[in-house]
């Protein structure tokens, strides 16, 4: 049995939940990056005697549009997966719901599910410094009773999660990153971009109708020359506070 980790994680909180996880689970993975754009997804095939940990943030209550395209890709083969979804300390919502819809139909076996906290991609105030020493140990005591529900023979009980069908509405973010003056065209935000949304040619300009605001391209460039506009920012940050404040917990789900 190979254990692989599926990840969409632009600014890396997913991912280091996941590897918090998975050092747990089982030492070792194989990392499929899903936020790669360069990689062909169709030509995942995978094996019913493996597990995958499925990992994906929470935008809006939703899972990013990109992630449900490149999952849907995948070809499961009744493969058995454990789903994360990671939120900045406001909500889920219908995540698990559409993550779960997305991986039945593309061929996996639903068999169990964290939700987790990591700081906020846009408003790092929140959630700040998490995954934190508490998470991680709380996150090796899933990994742990989930891999004795796998292993157990009554294993295959059927998972229930959380989250509404039809998927709540998501308009998207409309915070959309934009190049400075310190922008010397390097073009590695281009390379990085999960969903194509600055152009090669011209990396100093960003596509609004593609950009998902994941703010990898801020977390990657090496002259701090992207940013949002501050006053949208800040206006942001007011809003949410009253429910991002305070400490949130991580959930299980067998």
């Amino acid at each position: 049995m190979s254990v692989y980790d599926i990840v969409f994680s632009p600014t890396g909180g997913t991912k280091k939940v996941t590897d918090l996880f998975t050092e747990a689970f089982c030492g070792q993975s194989t990392h499929i990056d899903l936020s790669d754009h360069s990689m062909d997804f169709s030509a995942f095939s995978f094996n019913k005697e493996d597990i995958y940990i499925v990992s994906v943030p929470s935008y809006g209550g939703r899972v990013p549009a990109t992630a449900v395209s490149r999952l849907a890709q995948l070809k499961g083969n009744g493969a058995r997966a454990v789903l994360i979804v990671v939120y900045g300390n406001r909500a889920y919502d219908d995540t698990f719901a559409e993550l779960q819809d997305t991986l039945k139909a593309a061929g996996f076996s639903c068999m169990a599910a964290v939700a987790a906290v990591a700081e906020h991609s846009i408003l790092r105030q929140y959630a700040a410094g998490r995954p934190d020493a508490e998470d991680g140990k709380e996150l090796a005591a899933f990994a742990a009773a989930i891999r004795s529900k796998l292993d157990s023979p009554s294993g295959r009980n059927p998972l229930t999660l959380p989250g509404n069908r039809p998927y709540r509405e998501y308009g998207g973010v409309p915070m959309k990153p934009h190049a400075g003056k310190a922008c010397v065209h390097c073009g590695l935000c281009a390379s990085k971009c999960p969903a194509s949304a600055i152009p090669a040619q011209e990396p100093s300009e960003t596509d609004t109708a593609k950009c998902i605001s994941c703010m990898r391209c801020i977390a990657v460039c090496p002259r701090k020359a992207r940013s949002v506009n501050s006053a949208l920012l800040a206006a942001a940050g007011i809003k949410l506070k009253k429910v991002c404040s305070g400490r949130k917990g991580n959930e299980l789900f067998l």
